[in-house]
């Protein structure tokens, strides 16, 4: 027995031993793929210098600088060490000698993860997120983030700093465009299918990212719609409204969130303790990191929080902000602060256990290189352009439709007329990615192709997005007089929404109006078709407009789809996801209000309360005939399982897709609930004739609960009420005892 143990010590030794020389030629644990990631990333932290560490934390440029914010870095200066650059570069050559640089001249040879803004496309650049929600369509979108990953990761990039979810209800705010509209339901679903198209089931493959949540939290909040700004946010709001759609995302499995700039309520999102780690690490758990916006950290001295760089790396750091994007605050003051014991080292080492877990689940360590490959390879190709024509015409919303002017099946000759017609820039919209231009179908092109050998086009600009030049009235007054139909295309320029672009009226330029009214003198139906990256004043363009085609900014493939539409030949089937007010003096104004204690009074004087177009509006060129919302039961217990289901039949004449919202109120409550909240919805294509039946899974806890300022959730016994297109079916909820 003694010589079997004694056996066993010296094998054991040896084993050890050979381990330990493996080690010293570069077999360490977290090299080895078949190893754990757990136990990887605790074998790299536990050889991991102070230094070597702080630098994992921090986010510098590399490549092309296209934003006129931004100063790049020059590529020699970056150091080996560090965690993650912002890489500006369409192809991968760039990255590949940076990372080499990392992998070879670093000492322990961690690789580094680059990101970049992929917001609604990378080359291939699909509608802007305002207008896939209008879609209602979340595979559709999963869809196309998955080609936004394909793109992004055949590049180079590895995360992506998207999806926007942030709760918005100003369309002043010119990152509305970013978004997913102002329900927190909408936003949680879209938000939610963004990550699952760019993260996919494995982040390693060679076709996906990681996906980033922003702007946490409660930066789409911002007063007046100026950006950057102060938000007035009580901790009930917060939870009710703003946190609804990061905990979908982060359910989703949504690998790193991004701080936003705002205060909340007094305390700036990044440097916020209570979201940063009460909620999103204690609460959720979440086992990612959260980066900062850009400059976000340094620029704590000017929200007031820190008279210092260093002071403001401490507020933030401490609060569970991870990595530091381009303040340079981390890396210069993070270690000092260690030093001085106002940061600790398990405070650190958690943090970059964080970075580290990411880099291991992206695969990073097993394959730190990207293949390089050509355009053709990479970008735009059949089934992306394709996924784009679709997104595209499920976004556009038909607002307006008098006298059936369209479609236009009987027209012969078109004037299309307006700065929109030609120009492809300006329908890619804000954080168009590496779109180009010339990537872009024209919509007078598109048209041109729909009505080939149907009806004759002619072209006339009309004017200039803005300015006072009404020169080209008068050819355009001609072209309308010639035609049989008017397709005026107006709209806002790129610009004119994204980061830092509020606008103090949503209303078009006043020269673009003036168009329109000019126009209608020809006596010639207006089919108004708009781009643009948020919602409208249109009180003095409706009147003079018979139809209005809302194709928001489509991206490099809607021209097509926008003609498809005008023709016929595709049937409208988006549904606005954010309010169109009558006018910009009534913002905010938004569906799911809290309700007013005398809702008789309290109105405009010169103007309607009402909205021009409420959230949900879209029309078709079918009609849909809703039948009687039918729940499984009127009375329920907690604990037991409720459903509903409607039936809508197309009783027109033709094939369409019909989206139909559910809605619950909670007429009496312990706290004031909203008129009605989204809950569920689901679309459905419907050919003429048929009936399809659509279905509610109601889960009464979160159906029909809510949450007090704690985020603590309640559901009480009493009615409750569910809304479908003007119905209302009320529930009793009662005790297991009663």
């Amino acid at each position: 027995m003694r010589k079997r143990v004694l056996v066993y010590g010296l094998c054991l030794l040896g084993t050890v031993c050979t381990l330990s020389a493996k080690d010293k030629k570069g077999g360490a644990l977290y090299k080895n793929a078949k190893a754990p990631i757990e136990k990887r990333v605790d074998d790299l932290l536990s050889r991991m210098t102070l230094e070597e560490k702080v630098m994992q934390l921090n986010q510098y440029t590399l490549g092309r600088n296209n934003n006129v914010n931004n100063v790049g870095e020059e590529v020699k200066k970056v150091p080996a060490e560090i965690g993650s650059l912002i890489y500006f570069e369409a192809n991968p050559e760039l990255r590949n000698n940076m990372q080499k640089k990392a992998m070879e001249e670093s000492r322990l040879g961690i690789p580094i993860i680059f990101g970049y803004d992929a917001i609604h496309g990378f080359r291939t650049v699909y509608p802007i997120s305002l207008a896939q929600a209008c879609s209602w369509n979340p595979d559709l979108v999963e869809q196309a983030c998955a080609v936004s990953a394909q793109e992004a990761r055949m590049s180079g990039v590895d995360w992506t700093f998207s999806p926007m979810i942030d709760v918005a209800r100003d369309p002043r705010w010119g990152r509305v465009a970013e978004g997913y509209g102002e329900d927190p339901y909408a936003n949680g679903v879209f938000g939610a299918a963004s990550v699952r198209g760019y993260q996919g089931d494995n982040m390693s493959a060679e076709n996906r990212v990681a996906a980033c949540l922003k702007h946490y939290v409660g930066y789409g909040a911002s007063e007046a719609g100026r950006d950057y700004v102060y938000t007035e946010i009580s901790k009930q709001t917060l939870w009710d409204t703003y946190l609804l759609p990061y905990e979908m995302g982060v359910k989703a499995g949504a690998a790193t969130l991004m701080s936003s700039f705002n205060d909340i309520s007094g305390v700036p999102g990044s440097a916020n303790p209570y979201t940063m780690t009460e909620i999103l690490k204690n609460r959720w758990r979440h086992d990612g990191f959260i980066v900062s916006d850009w400059g976000a950290i340094e620029q704590l001295k000017n929200q007031g929080l820190a008279a210092t760089k260093k002071e403001a790396a401490w507020h933030a750091f401490t609060a569970g902000l991870e990595m530091d994007m381009m303040s340079h605050a981390y890396d210069r003051h993070l270690k000092e602060l260690v030093e001085e014991g106002k940061v600790s080292m398990a405070q650190v080492d958690e943090a970059v256990r964080r970075v580290l877990l990411l880099k291991f689940r992206l695969g990073l360590f097993e394959r730190p290189y990207t293949p390089v490959t050509t355009e053709k390879e990479r970008f735009l190709r059949p089934q992306s352009m394709d996924i784009a024509a679709r997104l595209a015409a499920e976004s556009m919303v038909l607002l307006k439709n008098e006298n059936n002017v369209l479609p236009l099946t009987d027209k012969k000759k078109i004037a299309v007329i307006g700065p929109m017609a030609k120009n492809g820039w300006d329908l890619l919209g804000s954080w168009r990615g590496h779109g180009k231009d010339t990537d872009v179908a024209m919509l007078y092109d598109g048209l041109a192709a729909e009505f080939a050998g149907k009806a004759e086009l002619r072209y006339a600009l009309g004017c200039n997005t803005q300015g006072e030049n009404r020169e080209g009235f008068a050819e355009a007054l001609e072209a309308a007089r010639w035609s049989d139909v008017v397709v005026l295309c107006l709209g806002e320029m790129m610009t004119w929404s994204g980061e830092n672009a509020s606008r103090s009226s949503i209303a078009l330029p006043q020269m673009q109006e003036e168009l329109a009214k000019e126009l209608k003198k020809a006596g010639k139906p207006v089919v108004l078709v708009l781009v643009n990256g948020r919602p409208l004043e249109l009180n003095r363009l409706e009147p003079v407009s018979d139809a209005i085609l809302e194709i928001w900014q489509p991206g490099v493939n809607g021209a097509l789809p926008m003609a498809g539409i005008l023709s016929g030949r595709i049937n409208p089937s988006g549904k606005l996801a954010m309010t169109f007010p009558y006018s910009t003096g009534q913002i905010p104004v938004y569906y799911n209000r809290r309700k007013s204690g005398r809702g008789h009074q309290g109105f405009y004087k010169d103007i309607t309360s009402d909205p021009l177009y409420p959230f949900g509006h879209g029309l078709s060129y079918t009609e849909f005939k809703y039948g009687t919302v039918t729940p499984s039961a009127t009375k329920v217990k907690r604990g037991e399982k409720l459903s509903a289901e409607v039936t809508v039949t197309n009783i027109g004449a033709r094939d369409g897709a019909e989206t139909v919202h559910w809605f619950i109120s909670d007429p009496y409550c312990s706290i004031t609930r909203p008129v009605k909240e989204l809950k569920h919805f689901e679309k459905q294509l419907i050919k003429a004739g048929e009936t399809k039946t659509f279905r509610f899974d109601i889960d009464l806890e979160r159906d029909f609960g809510f949450v007090n300022e704690d985020g603590k959730r309640f559901l009480e016994t009493g009615e409750y009420n569910i809304h479908v297109l003007g119905q209302s079916v009320k529930i009793e909820l009662i005790d297991k005892n009663t």
